[in-house]
């Protein structure tokens, strides 16, 4: 892929290292740490990098699969059902 040429590193690791970093909140240092648990020595800042760089691309390019939901309502009822003549 073009956008990850010239790039130390394969697109899927910088892509799951951002994944990661935005969907769970984690911090940089801690995710340097799990990028070394499997082998990879990435500094922090590197990851931060990464971050800036390619969560904005990503967001923007995932934007046409999300559904909208305005101008929906959501309504939920409460029931109850009588098993043996009591409430359950």
């Amino acid at each position: 892929m073009s956008d990850f040429k010239w790039r130390h590193y394969q697109g899927g690791v910088i892509l799951g290292c951002v994944r990661w970093y935005c969907k769970y909140g984690i911090s940089y240092r801690e995710l340097e740490e799990m990028m070394l648990e499997r082998g990879f020595e990435v500094d922090h800042t590197t990851l931060y990098r990464w971050v800036q760089h390619y969560a904005p691309e990503m967001e923007k390019r995932m934007r046409w699969y999300y559904k909208p939901t305005m101008g929906y309502s959501w309504r939920v009822d409460e029931t109850y059902v009588k098993v043996k003549g009591k409430p359950d």
